[in-house]
C-alpha cells in the first residue's frame, strides 16, 4: 500500500499554475473524502519535500490561506499566489470558485 503522505503529494505536484485547490478536494480525490484534516497535516510536512512542491496552491474551502504559517517568511504564500496571478485579499484568494482546481476534473 502507498504512503498517504506520497499520495496527496503527487495530487499537489500536479496543481496547474495560477490555480488552487482545497485540502477536501484532495482528500475526496483520494477517496478518504472526510479526511482534510489528514491531507492539512500532510501539507504542513511537505516542505521537506525535495523537488519542492507547489504548496502554496492548496487552500481551505473558502479558500483562506491557512497553511501561511508553515511557510518560510510571513507572507511568502501569499507573495508565491500573487506571482501567479492570483488576487489575495485578507489572507483570501479572490474569484476563488473561478480559480479552484478540482483533481478529480
Amino acid at each position: 500500500m502507498r504512503d498517504f503522505y506520497t499520495n496527496v503529494y503527487e495530487i499537489v505536484d500536479q496543481i496547474p499554475f495560477g490555480r488552487v485547490t482545497t485540502y477536501g478536494a484532495i482528500a475526496n480525490a483520494l477517496g478518504v473524502r472526510k479526511s482534510s484534516r489528514l491531507v492539512g497535516i500532510a501539507m504542513n510536512h511537505s516542505h521537506c519535500v525535495a523537488p519542492a512542491l507547489p504548496s502554496h496552491r492548496v487552500v481551505n474551502r473558502v479558500g483562506l490561506l491557512t497553511g501561511k504559517h508553515h511557510f518560510a517568511g510571513e507572507r511568502l504564500m501569499e507573495q508565491l499566489l500573487v506571482n501567479e496571478g492570483i488576487v489575495i485579499i485578507n489572507n483570501q484568494v479572490q474569484d476563488f470558485k473561478r480559480i479552484f482546481w478540482d483533481p478529480l476534473d
